[in-house]
This record gives C-alpha cells, sequence and structure tokens, in this order.
C-alpha cells in the first residue's frame, strides 16, 4: 500500500516522530478536538466548542450544536469524512464515537474520543 501522507509528532519518539496515513489523520483530527474554538492564532474558527459547554446541561439542542460542531471539523479536514457521529453523556463528561472514512483509501475506522470533565483531558481509543 504506498502512503498518501506524511508528518511529525512528538508523541512517537519510538517511532522516531514520524506518522503516515491514518496514523497521522487520526493525530490532525485529536489536536483539532484538544483546542478551543478561539483559541488558535490567525484562526479563530479552528477547534472545537465542546470544551467551552462541558458544564452545560445535556439537552437535545446541546447535543445537536456538538453534532453541528463535529460536522465543521469534518469538513475541515478534505483527506476524511465522518459516517456517523454518536454523542453521549458519561459521568465525568462527553463521549463521541465518530466513524472515519479515509477517503484516499476509502477505508473506514471508529474513534472513541472522551472529553473528561474533571481531568480536563481528552482521551482517544
Amino acid at each position: 500500500m504506498a502512503t498518501f501522507y506524511k508528518g511529525f509528532s512528538t508523541l512517537g519518539a519510538s517511532k522516531k516522530f514520524r506518522l503516515t496515513d491514518e496514523e497521522l489523520v487520526k493525530q490532525d483530527i485529536i489536536n483539532h478536538f484538544n483546542i478551543r474554538k478561539g483559541e488558535k492564532l490567525m484562526n479563530p474558527n479552528f477547534g472545537t466548542i465542546i470544551w467551552n459547554v462541558m458544564h452545560e446541561p445535556f439537552t437535545s439542542e446541546l447535543k445537536s450544536l456538538i453534532t453541528s460542531d463535529i460536522e465543521a471539523i469534518a469538513k475541515y479536514d478534505p483527506r476524511v469524512s465522518f459516517d456517523n457521529i454518536v454523542v453521549t453523556e458519561y459521568n465525568q463528561g462527553l463521549q463521541i464515537a465518530l466513524e472515519l472514512r479515509y477517503l484516499q483509501t476509502n477505508q473506514s475506522s471508529v474513534m472513541n474520543l472522551q472529553f473528561d470533565n474533571q481531568s480536563k483531558q481528552l482521551s482517544v481509543s
């Protein structure tokens, strides 16, 4: 299989900082979710609103707003589409299941994101 995307990450020191294809796309998506909307200099529309609404009551309107935000993130990255988005509440925050479709290869995978309210961290599985 040919390599379509190449990039670097300081998280994978054992891999000599190199990321390719799906690994790189996933890391870029994680980076997008780790930034609050409005925090990135020169690009105030980059990031997510999720960190700003974590303490709000989880209503259907909030769920719809978060889903719209996730869809905007999907449109931001031309390498991937989100086929299915499931937003649920769990006892310490929000959990999001994304079905990613890599447009170059037409392969799909599921990415689970947990936004922890107490530790203010995003965990990925």
